[in-house]
């Protein structure tokens, strides 16, 4: 498949016809003027008397002669088959989905840096399109703060209202936060699914990488925000090569809450890309080719055409 324009071509081989058919009409226009094979059998002075009186039919008008290939050129433009992506997408929202699992315990939701992972996690949401997300909170214990929903503008405002009192469990527990998640895409049934942790690293362990594992068994895929507390960038410098190990091995990518913009647009193309590879990006669009079929039918009534005696 290739995509141009705005527009997805599902056979471009068929194109291919397309090049073939436009050199065998320049040679059939350039032999159109030719009295068939009258020159090659009688001789010039009686072709040019037999031509005077009208009695030699020529070879058909030029642009006549090129209809069947007109014909056939449409044909093969229908048949690479032309696409757009359907307007109600959104029907098939089980194919993607993002779980936004966020770390509020006290290292978290007090550090200055709050407020730049609250607005990274709803830029986040901002460019998620059609596609339903979770939202997951977790301290000493994990909590389905929202479940898969298309009203993001919703989901934002829960994110804006979460601090220290959202969590009342005393702790760290990102591992059984994130089998939370593994678990809302396996009841979805999402195929291609993604989850963004937001933490600075605190509790990460055993568990958590066994999580990561069976979110990926899913074909789901793991993106990890470290926010820069004061916890995690003093008292545990190990904290950020644990996050990177564990983004690495969820598939994702780690990101600071100043990339913004790179998470933004990687979320935004991520499952499109692996959609398509996985041939479910096909669902997404309808073939337009069957509507060119109609443009051939104009050339082709002029065949019907009453020609004079």
């Amino acid at each position: 498949m290739i995509e141009l324009a705005g527009f997805s071509v599902l056979r471009p081989f068929w194109g291919l016809l397309i090049p073939l058919l436009i050199v065998i009409a320049v040679v059939r226009l350039r032999r159109a003027v030719r009295p068939g094979d009258w020159q090659s059998r009688i001789q010039p002075e009686i072709l040019t008397a037999l031509n005077a009186l009208g009695r030699v039919e020529t070879a058909r008008a030029g642009a006549k002669s090129v209809l069947p290939l007109v014909i056939a050129g449409i044909i093969a433009l229908a048949l690479t088959g032309p696409a757009v992506e359907q307007s109600r997408a959104q029907t098939f929202r089980n194919l993607d989905g993002v779980v936004f699992v966020m770390d509020v315990s006290g290292s978290m939701s007090r550090d200055p840096s709050w407020t730049s992972v609250v607005t990274m996690a709803r830029a986040g949401v901002g460019v998620l399109g059609s596609r339903p997300a979770a939202l997951i909170v977790y301290a000493g214990d994990s909590y389905l703060a929202s479940p898969l929903t298309t009203d993001h503008v919703q989901l934002g405002q829960t994110i804006s209202l979460l601090d220290d009192k959202t969590v009342p469990d005393r702790g760290n527990r990102p591992g059984l936060a994130l089998q939370q998640a593994a678990q809302v895409l396996q009841q979805a049934d999402i195929l291609a699914g993604n989850v963004v942790l937001m933490t600075d690293g605190a509790g990460l362990g055993a568990s958590a990488e066994q999580a990561v594992r069976d979110i990926t068994t899913l074909g789901a895929r793991l993106w990890v925000i470290a926010a820069p507390t004061t916890v995690s960038g003093e008292e545990d410098p190990s904290r950020p090569e644990a996050l990177r190990r564990l983004a690495e091995l969820g598939g994702g990518q780690l990101y600071s809450p100043e990339q913004v913009a790179a998470f933004m647009a990687d979320l935004e193309a991520a499952n499109a890309q692996r959609l398509e590879r996985r041939d479910l990006q096909l669902l997404l669009l309808t073939d337009v080719g069957r509507y060119l079929l109609l443009f051939a039918l104009l050339p082709a009534l002029l065949f019907f055409r009453k020609e004079k005696i």
